[in-house]
């Protein structure tokens, strides 16, 4: 923990101006000003998880991430000791994308299957709602080069079957090509699930958290600490896949974000 947070502190001057861009759109990021920065950090909940908060310019930042399900024009944010901040919320309507499985336990799973996902999932849910202290590494890279051939937010249908919106970017590339850390972190799992194949969960601190999926190789373990850049996979077809890619994913209070935000001024 001590080398984590002396990480994390060595890094962050650095990163403090490296936001991710704002779009106020269900997937998308808010920045709410909370205080002046000569108070102590504020501690802020949106939808009973914690949220991120940094330093920017003269005053704490919330950097708030939307739920791809969220209804109504306006959102609530609550901040230990004020009273709730009100934020507006556009709509956003995401195109439909058709996709087609061979394998049909990967889409009607059988019972053995089915309490197999329930596991995964309540980790999975562990995962990306952790929120460890440090501050938050946002100078972010993309992962791998390549198209992005499954956009984040997707209405998907697969084998003609309505199933959650997409939660993250696909990025073609060909089995076997290194996969980076998109920024500074700590491996906090890797494992083979059902759907994701090999999965591997980074914690970039303050509750910033990226997933990597499908890869064909996992090559680092829980707890190693990455630098932007660190291989720690290659890109596969492991889990539910159509063909080899990298299914990209990053949360912010728990709740899936469209990573492309965190590339918006990157070439």
């Amino acid at each position: 923990m001590k080398k984590w947070l002396l990480l994390s502190m060595a890094l962050y001057s650095a990163n403090v101006l490296a936001l991710p861009r704002e779009n106020p759109v269900p997937g998308g990021i808010v920045h709410i000003p909370i205080a002046p920065l000569s108070d102590p950090a504020p501690i802020v909940q949106y939808a009973g998880n914690r949220v991120t908060v940094v330093p920017q310019d003269s005053q704490w930042l919330a950097i708030i991430g939307i739920p791809l399900d969220t209804e109504g024009d306006t959102q609530n944010v609550n901040v230990q000791g004020q009273e709730p901040i009100a934020f507006p919320i556009q709509p956003k309507q995401y195109k439909t994308q058709r996709i087609t499985i061979k394998d049909k336990n990967k889409v009607e799973p059988d019972d053995e299957s089915t309490q197999r996902i329930l596991r995964e999932q309540m980790l999975q849910q562990q995962l990306k709602t952790r929120f460890s202290v440090g501050e938050a590494q946002l100078d972010f890279i993309k992962p791998v080069p390549g198209r992005d051939t499954g956009r984040f937010g997707l209405k998907r249908f697969i084998n003609n079957q309505p199933r959650n919106p997409h939660s993250g970017m696909d990025i073609a590339a060909a089995t076997g090509t290194p996969v980076k850390a998109t920024t500074a972190g700590k491996v906090i799992h890797t494992d083979d699930f059902f759907f994701s194949g090999n999965t591997v969960y980074l914690d970039h601190g303050a509750g910033v958290i990226s997933m990597y999926a499908h890869l064909s190789e996992i090559q680092v373990e829980t707890g190693d600490i990455v630098q932007q850049g660190d291989i720690i996979g290659k890109v596969g077809s492991t889990g539910r896949a159509t063909g080899p890619h990298l299914h990209w994913s990053v949360y912010l209070n728990g709740e899936a974000v469209d990573p492309a935000l965190f590339l918006s001024n990157k070439k």
